[in-house]
């Protein structure tokens, strides 16, 4: 099975990680293209270490970046086909990470960007353990339903979405939170005015308050 390889940082202190962050970009982009999230979220989450692997697969629409799945028109059978084909490998990083790390699922958050949203929501919700959190940003739930068959675990999830998004238009993310809500999982939703298919100011200090709650880490004044 292919390894997961890419961008990461921190802990901003410059001590050993006492939470584990993994982010999962988008369609043809890589790692680097979510790393930066990183030095936003660490002086908040000073022990936090961040990874953002690569996709295991070549983009077939972008020679430069990496797909977690080929994409075909939003078909709903080959998303779910898609992200199962690729659960395995974020499942062996998470747990090669927290291994590495001495770190369980409660000191564990993912956040997806678009594709890796898709990839997010199905791993984190099929886990034997409740990770602390997950993110996710300008994307949708592949599946619903074969969502009450699966689930396994319910941590809690913020789902992030611009009104503006031409690529994936904002109504996949709530209907995401509706069919997360159906299912027990604790949803907030924040739709970001005017914005595309991109992470706004509103949208950072919103996951940057998710985060931190879902961390159990106090709030900064």
């Amino acid at each position: 099975m292919t390894k997961l390889e890419g961008a990461s940082y921190g802990p901003h202190n410059d001590g050993k990680p006492g939470r584990l962050v993994v982010m999962l970009h988008g369609y043809g982009a890589d790692g680097n293209d979510l790393i930066g999230l990183g030095p936003a979220f660490g002086s908040l989450l000073p022990d936090a270490i961040f990874y953002a692997p690569n996709a295991p697969q070549p983009c077939e629409g972008n020679p430069f970046g990496y797909q977690w799945f080929p994409v075909s028109r939003l078909d709903p059978a080959l998303a779910l086909a898609g992200v199962r084909s690729a659960a395995p490998l974020v499942d062996a990083f998470l747990d090669e990470k927290m291994a590495e790390h001495g770190l369980d699922a409660s000191k564990t958050c993912m956040i997806g960007f678009s594709q890796g949203t898709m990839m997010a929501l199905h791993v984190g919700l099929r886990r034997a353990k409740p990770l602390a959190g997950i993110v996710g940003f300008s994307g949708m739930l592949a599946g619903p339903e074969v969502l009450p068959n699966e689930i396994r675990s319910r941590p809690p999830v913020l789902l992030v979405h611009g009104d503006r998004d031409e690529m994936l238009p904002h109504v996949l993310s709530q209907r995401a939170a509706q069919a997360l809500q159906d299912n027990g999982v604790q949803v907030d939703l924040h739709i970001s005015q005017g914005v595309g298919h991109g992470i706004d100011d509103s949208g950072l200090t919103q996951s940057a308050r998710f985060l931190i709650e879902a961390f159990k880490l106090p709030m900064p004044a």
